[in-house]
């Protein structure tokens, strides 16, 4: 058996309801970290890494079964597009033409790319070589066909997992498109580095100073210094402490759930955040190529949900940090544009660390 077979897993675990086939991933480097995944919407279902005790565990939060990920949180766990996060009414304007996208029943802001998002779709899965560095890695990759969901233009999209023997997980997204278009693609992982219990105590830096205030859709109203706010997260806090503040933004989100300009020194990757769980003593920094992250702290689990351990999830229980552009973009000309035009490539890439403190 050659290394890349004894390196990349996969488990069968039958089909959808639509013929489709269902398969497991697993990612191993031969470090301290595991990565599985499933082909549909690569969905990770667990990335087991250590805690300072050298105890492994899953630091991150899946569904009981396939059957809740396609009907009842269809963004949980995966990949996001065509358009990651809200665009206001479900509508934008591109080449001086309205575009007019899908929303779920009775929404009024499209959310994550419409009502069939990529994270629902099953992937195409290719195996690559094992790196120079012993890094494993895959690429999952979807067409995505001009007018799916109401986006203009036929968008080949390719997600790449690596997983590196120092135990970093790190993406890439590429994209290209036949017409102009819109593209945010991101992550929707949900954290808890405790690996059970609320994720609130967990410890959060985020080298911003601006965030994005939303109305009570949360919708960007705009963007707002978060000097003196419970959003200053730039010497590190604990998230339990803010998101009990009677802050109007707090209300409007029902805890944290808005996006963060991070403070970026130069081009390339740049740190978005560090999370540290003083309990088990694991840390997970994020770098990121994007030009923001969006926090959300898990307020609408309410314990209609069961994990994939047997408990029933509630608000907390695990947190989202999402690199991409800000929400509503494509009408906020003033902000990072998210267009893409044929014969350009989409290009992104967000890496995660993990360690632990003494």
């Amino acid at each position: 058996m050659n290394p890349a077979e004894t390196r990349l897993l996969s488990r069968p675990l039958g089909r959808l309801s639509d013929g489709r086939e269902l398969v497991e991933y697993t990612l191993d480097a031969g470090g301290p970290v595991t990565l599985s995944f499933l082909n549909l919407g690569g969905i990770v279902t667990a990335l087991r890494c250590p805690d300072r005790h050298g105890q492994v565990g899953n630091v991150v939060l899946a569904l009981a079964s396939v059957e809740d990920h396609l009907t009842r949180n269809r963004n949980f766990g995966g990949l996001i597009g065509r358009y990651g996060n809200r665009i206001a009414e479900g509508r934008f304007t591109l080449a001086g033409e309205r575009v007019e996208i899908s929303r779920e029943p009775g929404q009024r802001h499209c959310l994550h790319g419409g009502v069939d998002g990529f994270c629902s779709r099953v992937w195409n899965v290719t195996p690559l070589p094992v790196q120079a560095d012993g890094s494993v890695a895959i690429e999952l990759s979807l067409v995505s066909e001009h007018g799916d969901q109401g986006f203009p233009g036929r968008l080949t999209a390719t997600v790449r997992y690596t997983l590196t023997p120092r135990g970093d997980w790190r993406i890439d997204y590429r994209a290209t498109t036949d017409r102009p278009t819109v593209v945010n693609l991101t992550h929707h992982a949900y954290w808890n580095l405790a690996g059970r219990g609320s994720a609130l105590g967990h410890r959060l830096t985020l080298p911003c100073s601006r965030y994005a205030a939303v109305d009570e859709g949360l919708i960007p109203l705009g963007l707002a210094a978060v000097e003196g706010t419970p959003f200053d997260f730039r010497s590190g806090a604990c998230i339990d402490e803010g998101i009990r503040t009677p802050h109007e933004q707090i209300r409007h989100g029902l805890g944290y759930d808005h996006h963060f300009d991070i403070d970026r020194p130069a081009a390339g990757l740049a740190l978005a955040a560090r999370l540290e769980d003083p309990a088990s003593g694991r840390v997970m920094e994020i770098h990121t190529t994007e030009p923001g992250l969006q926090f959300y702290s898990g307020n609408f689990l309410d314990g209609s949900l069961e994990e994939a351990s047997g408990r029933m999830l509630r608000q907390g229980d695990g947190l989202c940090l999402e690199t991409q552009h800000a929400p509503d973009s494509p009408n906020r000309p003033q902000w990072p544009s998210t267009v893409l035009m044929p014969g350009d490539t989409y290009a992104s890439t967000t890496v995660h660390t993990f360690g632990c403190t003494a």
